[in-house]
This record gives structure tokens, C-alpha cells and sequence, in this order.
């Protein structure tokens, strides 16, 4: 598997939590949140920092299902937006089921022991390690 890093977005009305795998490729660490200003370049200028500054060669972006599997507007709005991402930067961008996913990361934190206050600050980057993770996992299983 070489040596990239790959970027985890978890996509939202008013931040982007995000996530970065190690160089193999095995796991996943926040990296921080960007918090929107409803002005999509000064959200791309962010990312393109973070993308040049980490070498990253892939993106996988949280796609949010309702249960039952179905899409809403959130899931067109992050589809339009993968788009966006491929077109700006020229990178692979997949789509990563995320059902759960801020559930999952707000279990963590909390069995973490965290403020309701910090886990309000780092749930989103938390999405996005675990939708970079399962990414990372599955990808390792069919290897």
C-alpha cells in the first residue's frame, strides 16, 4: 500500500472536522476543524493548506444517509461538494457512509471522560477519524 496520506472530512452546516491517516495508511488522527464562513473559497483556501501542507492524495468525505440507507438534502449538498472538491484540486474523492458516525464519536468522548464543553469543540474532527477509519479498514480488508 505506498506511502499517502489520506484526508477525512465530516461535512457540515458550520464546521468540517477532519482527519488524517499516517503515511501507511492504517489509522486515523483528528486534525482539527475548520469553521465555516458561508464563503466556500475561504473554505477551500483551508483545505488546500491542509492538503499541501500533508501531502494528502485522497480525500473521503462523509456522505450522511438517513437510516434507512435513503439521502436527503444534507447527502445532495455533500455530493455537490465532493464535485467541488475534485474539480479544485484534482484529487480522488470518495464518498463514506457516516451513518453513525457522530454517534460513535460522541460515545468516545464521552467514555473519555470529556467536558460537554471540549466535546463540543473536537465531536466533528471525532467524525471524521471515525468515517477516515472505516475507510482505512475497509480498504485494508480487500487488500
Amino acid at each position: 500500500m505506498g506511502r499517502l496520506r489520506v484526508l477525512g472530512l465530516d461535512f457540515g452546516e458550520k464546521t468540517i472536522g477532519m482527519a488524517l491517516s499516517d503515511p501507511m495508511g492504517w489509522t486515523a488522527q483528528g486534525h482539527g476543524t475548520i469553521r465555516r464562513r458561508f464563503d466556500l473559497e475561504a473554505d477551500l483556501l483551508e483545505l488546500r493548506k491542509v492538503i499541501e501542507a500533508q501531502g494528502v492524495e485522497e480525500i473521503v468525505l462523509g456522505l450522511p444517509r438517513n437510516l434507512n440507507g435513503g439521502e436527503g438534502p444534507k447527502a445532495a449538498a455533500t455530493r455537490d461538494f465532493a464535485g467541488i472538491l475534485t474539480e479544485r484540486f484534482g484529487l480522488p474523492v470518495h464518498l463514506w457512509d457516516e451513518r453513525l458516525s457522530t454517534v460513535g464519536a460522541g460515545r468516545a468522548l464521552l467514555e473519555a471522560d470529556l467536558s460537554r464543553q471540549k466535546r463540543k469543540r473536537v465531536i466533528d474532527q471525532q467524525a471524521a477519524v471515525f468515517i477516515l477509519q472505516g475507510f482505512l479498514d475497509r480498504r485494508r480488508m480487500k487488500a
